[in-house]
């Protein structure tokens, strides 16, 4: 794959939240729905930056590390840096980033609904030009996300999330504040399901989204070709 020259980076934006809900389980950002489409940037030749909604060490969860992607970002002294001193959202200066990736873990469903940075910084972004992506349950970041003109960002949007059939896999429904994919459908957004734990990825414009983990790489790649479309 050859290089994006990418003027501007994409910032990658983590939950802050460490439990599930009243289990007192802990949870976080999901790993490898950061390491996946951050390695296609990389090859790429895009940079990328981080932030939570709270700033500085986000938890984490899915520290999977026979997972060789997981493994080689967690064991660079530069990544684990950049994951210790991750910028606050609300901080950001929106004009510097060409996209805005919003990575899963269950501790996304509590804090990135209710973060008033996520709609600023979103809206910004996305009526600038920018893309804005997000895997898992990564899209409730857009649950709540409106644009100047009031309405939701997602809807009439073709996207994927999360569905309600794996987080009843995951026996997770009744732990969780909502139910992502129905919420996302309740805001007007087209949902397109596809079979539990397959890759699916939807594209609709500059809204780049995917269902799970297992399509965190394809995330990345769709958003690495949106970007070298703008620039080529």
């Amino acid at each position: 794959m050859s290089q994006v020259q990418a003027a501007k980076p994409v910032l990658f934006v983590l939950t802050s939240h460490g439990t599930k809900g009243e289990t007192g389980e802990p949870t976080g950002f999901y790993l490898g729905e950061v390491t996946h489409p951050l390695a296609v940037l990389k090859a790429a030749g895009i940079p990328v930056e981080f932030a939570s909604i709270e700033g500085g060490e986000p938890p984490i969860d899915g520290l999977d590390l026979e997972d060789t992607t997981n493994a080689r970002y967690w064991n660079s002294d530069a990544f684990r840096s950049a994951i210790r001193n991750t910028l606050r959202l609300s901080d950001v200066d929106t004009k510097r980033y060409a996209a805005i990736f919003f990575a899963g873990g269950h501790g996304a469903m509590w804090d990135f609904p209710l973060s008033t940075a996520v709609n600023d910084v979103t809206r910004a972004i996305y009526e600038a030009g920018g893309i804005v992506a997000a895997v898992c349950h990564g899209p409730a970041a857009l649950v709540n996300v409106t644009l100047s003109n009031g309405t939701h960002l997602v809807a009439g949007k073709n996207l994927s999330a999360f569905t309600d059939d794996e987080e009843r896999a995951v026996k997770l429904d009744k732990v969780v504040p909502f139910l992502l994919a129905s919420t996302l459908s309740a805001r007007g957004a087209h949902h397109h399901p596809a079979a539990d734990w397959t890759q699916k990825v939807v594209v609709d414009g500059r809204l780049v989204t995917g269902q799970n983990p297992q399509s965190a790489t394809g995330v990345g790649e769709a958003v690495r070709d949106l970007l070298a479309s703008q620039v080529g």
